[in-house]
């Protein structure tokens, strides 16, 4: 291993541990970067569904990958309330489609649907409800614990990347159930650690667009 992949795992793997227990507090640093990292699966997996082939196996599903990416990121700096909803989207979207192919169903134009559909009355109820500080604390946690194993998996060379970037859950666990055991001691102490540490503390509402 290269000392400039031994950096770059050393940010990543860094960048989940922050994620997964200080993601509230420095929300508008990290919504972006996990807005942008979600928008490229999205746009990749839209390309999927609608033209097939495989994850991210296209230039085509790149390319809508890396746009879909910057706009949510762009949108996650400057509204709050679109941060809020695009991370509890992502919530939904992505344990939508983690639990059908658990199930053994292959990625397609339906499961994408549904998980879009889910995604978008997660973010409502949550923005309807007034839960934008549980979406955030869980989604964080859950998304920084994800990225760990991501980046885990792949120091090792275990499967390929488009593979980890489609779900680095689902991977993991299908090597190993204790990544399973992992998940859930690393995502619960987050969501736990994050809970007690943000108490009495309430991020500041933003909108950088208008300031």
């Amino acid at each position: 291993m290269g000392f400039e992949v031994f950096c770059m795992g050393l940010i990543a793997l860094l960048f989940g541990l922050a994620l997964a227990f200080l993601g509230y507090k420095l929300l508008w640093i990290m919504l972006p970067i996990f807005g942008f990292f979600f928008g490229l699966g999205l746009g990749a997996q839209t390309v999927q569904v609608l033209f097939g082939g495989g994850f991210l196996a296209t230039v085509t599903s790149w390319v809508v990958g890396f746009v879909v990416g910057a706009i949510l990121a762009a949108l996650s700096y400057l509204f709050y309330f679109l941060a809020v909803a695009i991370i509890s989207g992502a919530f939904g979207y992505g344990a939508t489609v983690g639990i059908l192919t658990a199930f053994g169903f292959d990625m397609s134009w339906w499961i994408w649907l549904i998980a879009i559909i889910v995604a978008v009355v997660v973010a409502f109820v949550v923005l309807q409800f007034n839960l934008q500080k549980w979406a955030v604390i869980i989604a964080t946690a859950i998304g920084g614990t994800s990225a760990i194993i991501f980046t885990l998996l792949a120091a090792f060379g275990q499967v390929s990347l488009s593979t980890l970037l489609m779900g680095p859950v689902k991977t993991a666990i299908q090597n190993s159930w204790l990544w399973l055991i992992f998940f859930l001691v690393v995502a619960g102490a987050g969501i736990w650690f994050q809970f007690v540490t943000n108490r009495d503390y309430e991020i500041e509402e933003y909108n950088r667009y208008s300031a």
